[in-house]
């Protein structure tokens, strides 16, 4: 009865998933708008919907709320292939690569062919460096998120007695 007692509830990793998804669309799709509010990237926040909207369009503020939204679902996507992928993968360092693919995927196969962005080569340094990192930290916070759920993470920490114990009732 007390191993019952103290054992963990688990998460269904599906609703997690959209959970997270959703989270790091707003959390990073408000950086993307803010990024290009300030200049950093000449892609506006719209650009993954960019075939499908004129880009006058994506440029108001219409548009810029359009491609946050755009850029939710993607992340929620992009969260529910992570924990069909590697819902095991452990740390940090998955989730930044899971985003350098998928700024690899956009940036360098589909956007230019599809036409929401110039090829690599036509783009500014700024708009390159930029968007690199926000799909860094992108990915980083959806694999470190589902990692910290659905893997052991305190087995990692460096001093053992910091764990939480079960408090006697």
């Amino acid at each position: 009865m007390q191993a019952e007692h103290n054992k963990k509830p688990r998460t269904n990793r599906w609703n997690f998933s959209l959970y997270i998804g959703f989270y790091a669309g707003v959390i990073w799709g408000a950086v993307k708008m803010l990024e290009h509010y300030l200049h950093f990237t000449s892609l506006p926040p719209g650009f993954l919907v960019e075939p499908f909207f004129l880009k006058s369009f994506l440029l108001s503020a219409q548009g810029y709320i359009v491609g946050w939204i755009f850029f939710i679902l993607f992340s929620i996507l992009a969260a529910l292939l992570y924990v069909a992928m590697l819902p095991k993968a452990i740390g940090p360092w998955p989730g930044i690569a899971y985003g350098a693919a998928w700024w690899a995927l956009i940036f360098l196969l589909v956007g230019p062919i599809t036409g929401m962005m110039n090829w690599i080569a036509y783009l500014d340094w700024n708009t390159i460096i930029t968007d690199c990192c926000l799909f860094l930290v992108w990915g980083l916070f959806i694999g470190y998120s589902i990692s910290m759920e659905f893997n052991d993470e305190s087995k990692r920490e460096p001093f053992p007695n910091a764990r939480r114990r079960p408090q006697p009732e």
